[in-house]
């Protein structure tokens, strides 16, 4: 019985050593996302930080944690992970700070979701959904805001450049993969509703 008492303290004291280094890793990760004008990827974090990927997801959790009693949150972007002011601030930011929204044209985003639901697509396939003429202008603001990108060619008369979305389309919209797109509407159901 004697024996068994240092064991179980023993033990004990090396979860506490595990949970502490752990805690210090959370740390150095919320301080380099604080210091980070971008989002830092899983990869970027073992690497400057010497972890393995289990260590890092469970760094990671307690590091949500620790934030979820406070104002900012832990979200994981297409570009990594990035610290935000959480989504209850808003309305609080919006009042005090009130910015000039930029709005973005009916047809602008119209355009956007062809390209994020049916990429990768070219512009006369755009110009079929839409069946409208698609402005280069739309087509400028999209490359400007680098939300879009040229990648291949299709195999056909003339080889159209085809278009895909970028992680910082992703980013943009607060998303991590394509497969967070809310569903597409179901067209012939809403028209047969009419």
């Amino acid at each position: 019985m004697k024996d068994i008492a240092p064991q179980s303290a023993t033990s004990s004291s090396s979860v506490d050593k595990e949970l502490q280094q752990l805690n210090i890793v959370s740390k150095h990760i919320e301080v380099l996302l604080h210091a980070s004008e971008s989002p830092l990827t899983a990869n970027t974090l073992k690497k400057h930080l010497s972890l393995s990927t289990k260590t890092l997801n469970q760094a990671l959790e307690l590091l949500q944690q620790r934030l979820d009693t406070g104002v900012l949150s832990l979200h994981e972007t297409a570009s990594g992970y990035r610290l935000q002011i959480a989504d209850s601030y808003s309305a609080l930011i919006q009042s005090v700070f009130p910015q000039r929204q930029e709005r973005l044209s009916q047809a602008l985003l119209e355009t956007l979701s062809v390209i994020a639901y049916k990429q990768p697509v070219t512009r006369s396939d755009i110009e079929h959904v839409r069946g409208v003429t698609l402005s280069s202008n739309i087509l400028r603001q999209l490359f400007d805001k680098g939300w879009i990108e040229e990648n291949g060619y299709k195999d056909t008369l003339g080889r159209p450049a085809l278009l895909h979305t970028t992680a910082q389309f992703l980013d943009a919209f607060g998303l991590s993969h394509l497969d967070e797109l809310p569903p597409m509407p179901d067209i012939d159901a809403i028209k047969s509703m009419s």
